[in-house]
């Protein structure tokens, strides 16, 4: 039949012996080629260590073959890198850590189990510490420029304190007390001379694994086109000021819809703004209306992306 394809088993075979020979001949799983030179942060990764290896070989095979993830990283970059890479530059922070800010949230608004919050996953005295604004009507966190210049402003704290740009990204996982308490008491300075909790254990590899999959995606088995990546979404600005303001009065004075007043301002949290501060805030409003948005297409769409 036409469309349908049949695999017919002979008096000699049975369909478990088909089924086999199938999978043999057409179903393949490789394991990744590890590279002997790997940097994070201009800083080298010591490949020759049979631990280090092994720890990376972990994270790559991992990340490569969780397709969904991967694939899920990589459109999601192609709206927010463009946003975190001229911040992290400004700021003289390495462009790396913008594979930490993958492996921190997937680029999403998502809260983790010890209320961990935003693209950049900063707890609330955290946040705060760095200049971001958290309120029972703003939250900061969620602000995708805001929350870049406080991961940096951090991250090169952390750097000054343990002097490596590799220690820097350790310690934004377990803190910065933790790293510190766990090179005073095994007497090292280094990532990978010391013994860590196993999240923190796995938290630079993560970020290297994922770096070297979005940077070489087609030596890892991913074909993913131009077309395919979230494009930036083309906005304009709007002031927010006053008090006890109504967002779904103000989107209708806009001329948008509340639903998208909140996708472009995730760090609106409530529907009613008190602002008792009497604060003014900056918020984005789309140029184009509703399904508009979609048919974006960058030039040479399908052309594969063959970095990230």
């Amino acid at each position: 039949m036409i469309g349908e394809v049949f695999i017919y088993a002979t008096t000699r075979e049975s369909n478990d012996d088909v089924h086999r020979k199938a999978i043999k001949a057409n179903y393949h799983i490789y394991a990744p080629v590890l590279p002997d030179t790997l940097y994070f942060a201009g800083e080298r990764v010591p490949m020759n260590i049979y631990y280090v290896r092994e720890s990376m070989d972990r994270e790559l095979m991992v990340n490569m073959y969780w397709h969904s993830n991967i694939l899920l990283y990589m459109k999601r970059a192609g709206r927010f890198f463009p946003v975190i890479e001229p911040i992290l530059k400004k700021n003289g922070v390495p462009e790396d850590f913008k594979y930490l800010c993958v492996i921190e949230s997937g680029l999403q608004n998502v809260t983790s189990s010890a209320k961990a919050q935003g693209y950049w996953q900063f707890i609330k005295s955290t946040g705060e510490k760095y200049g971001l604004t958290i309120n029972d009507d703003i939250d900061m966190r969620n602000n995708i420029e805001a929350s870049t210049e406080a991961a940096c402003r951090y991250l090169k704290d952390l750097k000054q304190r343990f002097g490596s740009w590799t220690s820097a990204a350790a310690a934004y996982n377990c803190g910065e007390g933790g790293l510190g308490r766990r090179y005073k008491l095994e007497s090292v300075n280094n990532y990978y001379d010391v013994r860590l909790n196993p999240e923190t254990a796995r938290y630079v590899f993560r970020i290297l694994a994922v770096k070297q999959i979005m940077q070489h995606p087609q030596d890892y088995g991913i074909y993913i086109r131009q077309c395919d990546l979230y494009p930036p979404i083309p906005t304009q600005t709007a002031t927010l000021s006053g008090r006890d303001i109504d967002l779904y009065e103000y989107a209708r004075q806009h001329n948008c819809s509340y639903k998208m007043l909140r996708e472009l301002n995730p760090w609106l949290i409530n529907e009613t703004i008190k602002n008792k501060a009497d604060r003014t805030y900056t918020v984005k409003l789309p140029i184009k209306k509703g399904t508009e948005m979609s048919t974006i297409r960058p030039e040479n769409s399908n052309e594969l992306v063959t970095k990230l």
